[in-house]
């Protein structure tokens, strides 16, 4: 086991500099959230302000970009209207993006046949949109590979989406559009060109190929340190789904819709989600699981945050139903109106689920695998069954066509989103539930302060935000060591430490312990 995190840890080191990116305003802590952890334990009403003031900054930048939203929207309309389709990419949490995205268009095309001609993929397939594809996002190959299994062709758009700005799994996809389709392909990021050129050669090579068109998406750093989850996957959903959505309106359309949307987020009251977060945070806290009930029309974003809390915070992920997994996630999706997996999946997605069947990957990205993920009519009594005994509460979360119905316990609200397209109740609905994971998760403990001392290092990026995090906190003790020093406690570490835990902190106390 010693020689293994060794040759990892070497291995890891010998390409550490392409994944150093602790200068990118994306990972950098925000001023306005340094005691956010504090907060959501001893003044949620402050918390939850606070962190609806950075989402009204972020949607705000959309006032800015409007003209090159118009563009977007343009070139959508000429890709449309020429016969070919629109694609749309992304990895983790603008995966899951992209796949919002081609599910609301389904909704809103059900009965065209135009409901078709817009295609997403994730990195690692739909089954990443639950359970991350260890390091598939490392690896451009993968993501050109994606793409041509796709169907893309010539004629085609591809916009490619990554928060950071330097997935090597989208930059491959992109690169790879430019050799096949004439049509330019669209690059969307959160970073300033200068620093992502100085830090990571992939993407300078993005920003200074002519045959790629740029998108930058700056929103400044994420309410917790390196939460990409939240602000920039919030922007990049608003600019993407603006263009899609609103391809045949008129300029002025897309101006008085995204005033509209930015009105109603700066009017709403977005307090009433502290009853929910003490409610769901109590549930935890006295060793209760949850299911978030919901339907197929908001399914997609629900599913969205309760599955990305698991890589940021360190939780058990969804389990799967035919895997021999011993520990219950804390929440699980619950879509009662579906008969079975298949049914479930299908509802979610409005189609049929996208599998990776490679032989090379060993089933972790297979239908069959997906299926396990079973979150149909069945999760109740699978759950009571797989641990006994087990108290479950139902947090229903469901649409109607005026709003949404919260319902948790004895408690209730109604939120009306007076919107025409699902878009922008799906925007609030995430920007919401970012709020509500985020301050419960800070009830449990999941992070100080701003940061993630709970991120799971489960790629090249995420074990270099690690490392960051932890050399942080022993320059807070006065120890100093050296990167590589770090780098080999810490994958030791990751060998015993279970996957529920800090494996910063376990990494701290484990060199607090040597250095006594």
């Amino acid at each position: 086991m010693v020689n293994d995190s060794v040759n990892k840890a070497e291995k890891f080191l010998s390409i550490a500099s392409q994944f150093k990116l602790g200068s990118l305003v994306t990972e950098s802590p925000h001023p306005a959230t340094s005691d956010l952890s504090s907060l959501a334990v001893n003044n949620l009403p402050e918390a939850i302000s606070i962190l609806k003031e950075l989402d009204r900054q972020t949607i705000r930048v959309l006032s800015e970009k409007k003209k090159q939203i118009c563009y977007l929207k343009d070139i959508i309309h000429d890709t449309l209207k020429s016969g070919n389709n629109i694609f749309f990419c992304g990895c983790g949490a603008t995966g899951r993006l992209s796949l919002t995205i081609e599910t609301l268009w389904r909704q809103v095309y059900e009965k065209n046949n135009i409901k078709d001609r817009v295609f997403s993929f994730m990195a690692g397939g739909d089954v990443a949109l639950i359970r991350s594809i260890e390091n598939f996002e490392d690896f451009p190959h993968y993501g050109a590979r994606q793409l041509l299994e796709s169907g893309f062709k010539d004629g085609d758009l591809l916009i490619g989406t990554t928060e950071g700005g330097e997935t090597p799994f989208v930059i491959g996809a992109v690169e790879k559009a430019t050799q096949i389709s004439k049509r330019k392909p669209f690059f969307m990021y959160c970073n300033p060109d200068e620093i992502l050129c100085e830090v990571a050669e992939r993407s300078k090579l993005v920003i200074q190929n002519p045959d790629i068109e740029k998108i930058n998406l700056t929103v400044g750093p994420m309410a917790i340190t390196g939460s990409t989850r939240m602000q920039s996957s919030t922007i990049l959903l608003a600019f993407a789904g603006i263009a899609l959505f609103y391809y045949k309106d008129s300029n002025e359309t897309i101006e008085k819709e995204i005033d509209g949307f930015i009105r109603f987020w700066d009017s709403a009251d977005t307090q009433f989600i502290e009853k929910f977060i003490v409610l769901e945070s109590d549930y935890y806290k006295n060793g209760d699981y949850l299911l978030y009930e919901t339907d197929n029309q908001l399914g997609i974003t629900v599913i969205t945050d309760t599955t990305e809390r698991s890589p940021t915070f360190s939780l058990f992920p969804f389990e799967n139903a035919n895997e021999a997994e011993q520990n219950l996630s804390l929440c699980y999706l619950f879509m009662p109106d579906a008969a079975d997996s298949e049914k479930a999946w299908e509802k979610l997605l409005w189609r049929s689920p996208r599998t990776l069947e490679w032989p090379d990957i060993n089933g972790i990205a297979s239908r069959e695998r997906l299926l396990g993920f079973d979150f149909s009519s069945k999760v109740l009594s699978r759950r009571e069954h797989q641990q006994k005994p087990i108290r479950q509460h139902r947090f229903k979360i469901l649409y109607d066509q005026n709003g949404i119905n919260f319902t948790l316990g004895n408690e209730r609200h109604f939120l009306t989103t007076p919107f025409s397209n699902p878009l922008f109740t799906h925007l609030i609905l995430k920007m919401i539930l970012n709020v509500h994971s985020t301050l419960i998760m800070g009830r449990l403990g999941r992070y100080e302060g701003n940061v993630m001392t709970y991120v799971r290092a489960s790629n090249n990026k995420l074990i270099d935000r690690a490392i960051r995090y932890i050399d942080l906190l022993m320059k807070n003790k006065k120890i100093n060591l050296p990167y590589h020093t770090l780098a080999h406690i810490l994958f030791e570490m990751i060998e015993k430490t279970p996957s529920d835990q800090s494996i910063v902190l376990a990494t701290v106390e484990e060199i607090v312990k040597r250095n006594k």
